[in-house]
């Protein structure tokens, strides 16, 4: 029994159980070498498709396993429910109505590469202040933040000129157009109209000349020949839509130049996997920042053939397992290059899942487990809540699972100090570092309010009361859902912002989502004491908010959305483009 207390009262053991027991538990970032950053973002991906979000019929092993072995965020908010402006506020760590890519219209995306709209070259992306620290940056995959300003070839909103050194993907967005199996995406209300229009202004011309040469309508040749050329035009409008949209929109490219057009599907899916790998292996001397922006799970869902049939949801959850299995791919990379331990690997999807989307009776959209609502819908959880997932080995804790407020805007400033770099202070910063909470050196989120907007219209704000660990959340506009209770707006394929498609609410809709994360059930004034008070509050807090925001020249207004011919990307002379790069190699 003695043997013990003569070995406490060694003078060597001392100061070494002290230092253990004062040691912290994970390595402070200040100690550590400036980290790489892998940043995978899913398309269209919803919270419940995922197998450590509770998804028990979709096999997702490997974002399970960085789930596990790092920190798992729980109430992780799009700043938007679409792709363009949820894109921007992550790259920008801005709500998206700052640097004017949230819609004013209808048109709440970018629709053309051959748009003036995009993300401003005066908004700085996380990429950027990492490329001036030295880091080499990379985007692989999916961009959709506009292409060019005044002429075919300048590029204004490429991703080379928003930080990143390489590029290799789509300048847009994946749509079904780009299959030529399926049936086409791209504005369908739209093609309704132009073959409408078409339609009449031929029956017009067609009457008119009939007119003329019968002697009943005193008309001139020149007026008619004017007539037949608007005919015409609106026809090759019309047809251009369905024929040329594969052309004009599925394009590939590699830095400035396009190596696809219209891109070959059957093998995207290894080309972006197998330039994912590559830029870690080229860049593994030295800090690199690679953004693995998905083209999974959009329609029209581009799966191969080794991963059809294999899920129990049909193509949609076949797409999700081959994502899955791509982010794996990119996992053993970064092990085989023995970066495990130096790199931040962070996954998210840029929105909910799009409910609405359907074939027949195939279900082609994600699923958005409890939560209300989907792709499109500003306000409820299921448009905005998605997967957050952070691994940094020995840094983070692992197997920590977080339920405060966050939002996809953090990784901003979190990328950028841990980068060494400042985040700039001349324009409002929306995202917070979350490295203290993924830590654990705080337990509370720096949020405390998160807006949520439809567009340019606030439909919800979330208040996060610090004292008490409240999490309300007031709705002021809602979607109507077509059919009645369908939970989603199956009769039109998207919820709108605003117009005769929508509530409004006074005294606002009221949850409290640590109580009802559904928002199933609204509270009153007579149901909950607070009522008023929380109301009062969060008022407050959309003045405040209003204050910080200035007038910008808006991305997606018309003028800059409509398709234009002088800035169409194109591979050959225009209108002939087309050319595959990659076949010829």
């Amino acid at each position: 029994s003695s043997f013990p207390l003569l070995c406490f009262r060694s003078p060597l053991v001392t100061p070494l159980i002290f230092g253990l027991l004062l040691q912290a538990p994970f390595t402070q970032p200040s100690t550590i070498t400036r980290p790489n950053f892998v940043l995978l973002l899913a398309d269209d991906l919803g919270i419940g498709d995922v197998g450590c979000y509770g998804n028990d019929t979709i096999r997702t092993p490997n974002i399970d396993r960085l789930a596990k072995e790092g920190v798992k965020l729980t109430q992780h908010i799009a700043a938007a429910p679409l792709c363009t402006p949820s894109r921007a506020a992550f790259l920008t760590g801005r709500y998206p109505l700052r640097s004017g890519m949230d819609a004013v219209n209808d048109y709440r995306v970018i629709f053309w590469n051959a748009g003036s709209g995009g993300l401003p070259t005066n908004e700085t992306t996380f990429a950027k202040i990492l490329q001036h620290q030295g880091y080499s940056t990379g985007l692989i995959g999916k961009w959709h933040q506009g292409v060019n300003c005044e002429s075919r070839n300048d590029h204004c909103h490429h991703p080379l000129k928003h930080g990143f050194d390489y590029f290799y993907g789509m300048p847009f967005t994946l749509i079904s157009d780009c299959q030529p199996t399926e049936t086409p995406e791209m504005d369908r209300a739209f093609r309704r109209k132009l073959w409408l229009s078409t339609q009449v202004i031929g029956l017009i011309t067609f009457t008119a000349v009939l007119g003329r040469l019968t002697g009943l309508i005193s008309v001139s040749w020149k007026k008619l020949t004017c007539l037949a050329g608007f005919s015409l035009l609106f026809f090759i409008s019309w047809f251009s839509s369905y024929g040329f949209v594969r052309y004009w929109n599925c394009i590939m490219m590699r830095n400035h130049g396009i190596t696809e057009q219209p891109m070959v599907t059957d093998r995207t899916t290894s080309l972006i996997l197998r330039e994912s790998i590559s830029f870690i292996e080229r860049n593994k001397h030295k800090p690199f920042l690679l953004f693995l922006s998905f083209l999974h799970s959009h329609t029209p869902l581009l799966t191969t053939e080794k991963f059809l049939g294999r899920s129990r949801h049909g193509l949609y959850g076949d797409n999700v397992e081959e994502m899955d299995w791509m982010v794996g791919q990119v996992l053993d990379a970064i092990d085989k290059e023995g970066l495990k331990d130096t790199t931040l690997v962070y996954f998210a999807s840029d929105h909910g899942g799009w409910l609405e989307r359907q074939e027949g009776k195939r279900q082609l959209g994600g699923w958005n487990g409890i939560y209300k609502g989907g792709k499109a819908m500003g306000g409820w959880e299921g448009g905005i809540r998605v997967p957050g997932i952070f691994r940094w080995p020995g840094v983070l804790p692992a197997g920590t699972v977080i339920d405060e407020p966050t939002s996809l805007m953090d990784i901003y400033p979190t990328v950028v100090h841990l980068a060494g770099g400042a985040v700039p202070q001349d324009r409002v910063i929306d995202g917070r570092d979350l490295l203290p909470l993924l830590q654990g050196a705080v337990a509370r989120s720096e949020h405390e309010f998160l807006f949520h907007y439809c567009g340019v219209h606030l439909h919800a704000v979330r208040w996060h009361q610090k004292d008490t660990g409240a999490v309300w959340k007031a709705h002021y506009v809602t979607p109507i859902f077509s059919p009645p209770g369908a939970g989603a707006c199956y009769d039109r394929g998207f919820c709108p912002c605003f117009g005769e498609g929508v509530t409004h609410h006074e005294p606002p809709l009221l949850f409290e989502l640590s109580q009802d994360p559904s928002e199933a059930k609204p509270l009153s004034a007579d149901t909950e004491p607070l009522f008023d008070t929380v109301i009062r509050r969060i008022g407050r807090a959309i003045e405040e908010h209003r204050r910080t925001l200035t007038p910008v020249p808006e991305q997606l207004s018309v003028s800059n959305v409509v398709w234009k011919p002088w800035l169409q990307p194109c591979c050959g002379t225009f209108p002939f483009c087309w050319c595959d790069k990659e076949g010829d190699n």
